[in-house]
């Protein structure tokens, strides 16, 4: 993991110049001026990871992370200002563990933690050898004491001690949901902003009396609140691991009008065209559907060009994007048929160019 530039005397300005980006990538569709959702300065990164470095002749590992472009100069860490006070609390404690522990430092090359708002905590070890019978003993003995799950990882290996999930706690519109968000499965980042989203989705969507279409549905992040305010959802993700732990939020919140269907955008594309049936759809009656917005959060690649043009059948589309450029690609494909009602900027990834945004686009 590159290093991050850490300085919060420049935090403002940095926001200011993302604003400015973000105005100009949708100023040819003529977009209101987006509603800015800022970041904690400090501690607003739930998850992270780092490389284990030693030093020539030493024999301790240490936390280390690399300049961007400079894979051979480490940059050995103590603490990590921007990760969650949970993070920063558990690293010293986990590296006086291994340290006192050859089962557990033994070929030990990356540490990856997962931490939610709620204060739970999950700490994967990544090993270039076997895991065998003397590692769980001390696996187990530390993981107790630190009071976290922990996932153990060697080549064509897996072992869990706990949990191999860690429950969050998010608050929209004044009702919290429950969320298992998995090992190794992508969530959100940044918690504080995660929330911000899931509340200006929430109030773009709106209350309706109508059904809502989500693509790339994740682990139902988006899809718990949503599904609220309209009066059934269809929702689709590719990921198996990422559906798992959408039903069981699906189920843990008590949501009952989601049918979840495991088939990518492309493939629900080719569906509703009738370029070819799927099994997964045998049982949905898309025709019982009377969808009023689409709902997509992409990846880094935005839609593909059919998916997008599929939108364009719906009145409504909300779009959250983790890349404005292709966003903006997007919206251009869209722009004859439909227009930017509402947009804004999410700070995700303070002290970076990365940023979220966010639109509602109506058929004109």
């Amino acid at each position: 993991m590159s290093r991050p530039q850490f300085d919060p005397t420049t935090y403002d300005a940095q926001l200011a110049d993302k604003t400015e980006r973000l105005r100009a990538l949708l100023a040819p569709f003529d977009a209101p001026e987006p509603t800015v959702f800022d970041s904690p300065r400090e501690h607003y990164r739930l998850r992270t990871e780092f490389r284990l470095w030693r030093e020539t002749g030493g024999e301790q590992r240490h936390y280390a992370m690399f300049e961007a472009g400079d894979k051979f100069t480490p940059v050995l860490i103590e603490d990590f200002p921007i990760a969650s006070r949970r993070i920063n609390e558990l690293m010293p404690r986990l590296k006086a563990g291994w340290q006192a522990s050859q089962a557990l430092s033994f070929k030990l090359f990356q540490v990856e933690f997962l931490t939610t708002l709620s204060g739970d905590a999950l700490i994967t070890l990544c090993y270039h050898r076997p895991l065998d019978e003397a590692w769980q003993v001390e696996a187990e003995k530390l993981a107790a004491d630190l009071g976290v799950s922990l996932v153990g990882r060697s080549r064509g290996k897996r072992i869990v001690i706990g949990r191999d999930h860690v429950e969050e706690t998010l608050t929209v519109a004044g009702r919290s949901f429950r969320y298992r968000q998995p090992e190794g499965a992508f969530t959100q980042p940044n918690g504080e902003v995660c929330q911000k989203m899931l509340a200006w989705a929430f109030e773009a969507l709106g209350e309706r009396n109508d059904d809502l279409l989500e693509l790339y549905c994740g682990n139902g992040n988006f899809t718990l609140p949503l599904a609220t305010r309209v009066r059934k959802v269809l929702a689709t993700e590719i990921s198996k691991t990422s559906v798992n732990a959408a039903l069981a939020n699906l189920a843990d919140n008590g949501v009952d009008n989601v049918t979840l269907v495991r088939l990518s955008a492309e493939e629900l594309t080719e569906a509703l065209n009738g370029v070819r049936p799927f099994r997964r759809l045998a049982e949905v009656d898309l025709a019982s559907y009377d969808f009023g917005t689409v709902f997509v959060d992409p990846p880094r690649a935005g839609m593909d060009p059919d998916t997008c043009e599929l939108t364009r059948r719906f009145d409504r589309i909300l779009y959250i994007s983790c890349n404005p450029e292709t966003l903006a690609a997007n919206i251009q494909q869209l722009h004859d048929t439909h227009r930017i009602s509402r947009c804004a900027l999410f700070d995700q990834f303070p002290y970076t160019h990365h940023m979220e945004a966010g639109v509602l686009l109506e058929r004109r």
